[in-house]
């Protein structure tokens, strides 16, 4: 592990809880667990979650990841990832003979289910989120007629609705907390019926560990964010320890990306991770900053996580099996 030294003074406070979710505990393991079990190639749509290294761990051990269902050849088997995949993914799958595995975060599965309830019966569907991020673009494809994103509080003057009683938000469920509470107040002024979702989309994580560095980004002057740049629920913890008093915040992927300038007057650094981001990777980050001195770690402990989901229903399946006979079936449809 490296030179452990305390200077007098110096210390680092780390977040609890921090790094995986329960939803990417799930999806990764799903990926590892169809590679063991199928071999590989696995193919997966998109990144499985925004982590720049256990994206390249996955493609050491097999698994090839794609933009477009298109890319993967017909009979193979494709992996959608934890943020979630519209509805035309699946068709597109379909279509390309693939047998599919979906390892979206049952959370995120939460928000598609209410976005198609209220479309049925004819809500208008305020979506707070940012413009492009994966879980959006699969959560305004289950009902691209009823949904119109709101991307904060500066989107809602231009947001037109048909019947200001009939309309509800839904949220990507990475947000700042503080900041979409912000939007939902502004469409509330603007839509005084405006309909809350029956239970807040934001996860438990993301408001967890956000909760954290709220508490430690008013004691550190530094705070340092394990994180990829694609990982929204990262750069918004990043976002709230400034908000909390913290004079610096920085997101990086390594140890190796920290600044040694950044030290320079700090007594108190904050370390924290993403969702998406293996414990490994922080105990590198706190190694880094041991080796400067700030060996003193205090835990800021602001929640107890213990909540689990099962992996996806279609690993316990034969899926080599159901893309071979996808595939045995265009070729003969009549099945003579």
């Amino acid at each position: 592990m490296g030179r452990m030294t305390a200077s007098p003074g110096r210390r680092v406070l780390l977040a609890a809880p921090r790094g995986y979710c329960a939803g990417v505990d799930r999806a990764v393991i799903a990926v590892e667990k169809a590679l063991e079990q199928y071999g590989a190639p696995v193919y997966v749509r998109h990144e499985i979650v925004h982590n720049k290294y256990v994206v390249q761990t996955l493609e050491k051990k097999g698994a090839i990841f794609v933009e477009r269902t298109e890319e993967v050849p017909p009979g193979n088997i494709v992996m959608f990832s934890a943020h979630g995949v519209a509805p035309v993914v699946h068709e597109e799958a379909a279509r390309g003979q693939l047998a599919t595995i979906d390892a979206t975060c049952p959370l995120v599965t939460k928000v598609h289910k209410e976005a198609v309830r209220f479309a049925n019966e004819d809500y208008d569907i305020l979506l707070i989120g940012h413009e492009g991020h994966e879980e959006v673009i699969g959560t305004s494809g289950e009902a691209p007629d009823h949904i119109q994103l709101v991307d904060g509080p500066e989107d809602v003057a231009k947001v037109e609705v048909r019947d200001p009683s009939k309309i509800v938000w839904l949220s990507q469920t990475t947000l700042s907390v503080d900041e979409t509470m912000e939007t939902v107040d502004a469409l509330k002024e603007k839509f005084p019926q405006l309909i809350s979702p029956p239970s807040d989309d934001i996860c438990y994580a993301t408001q967890n560990r956000q909760l954290a560095v709220k508490q430690m980004g008013a004691e550190a002057e530094l705070v340092i964010v394990v994180g990829s740049r694609n990982s929204s629920n990262s750069v918004r913890l990043v976002e709230v320890a400034k908000l909390a008093g913290a004079r610096e915040a920085y997101l990086v992927d390594f140890a190796s990306e920290i600044g040694e300038a950044w030290l320079e007057g700090v007594t108190t650094v904050g370390v924290t991770s993403g969702a998406s981001v293996p414990e490994v990777l922080v105990e590198e980050v706190l190694e880094w900053l041991s080796e400067r001195g700030y060996g003193d770690v205090e835990l800021v402990k602001a929640a107890e996580e213990s909540i689990t989901f099962s992996l996806p229903k279609e690993l316990r399946r034969d899926l080599r099996e159901e893309a071979a006979a996808l595939i045995a079936e265009r070729t003969n449809p009549t099945g003579a």
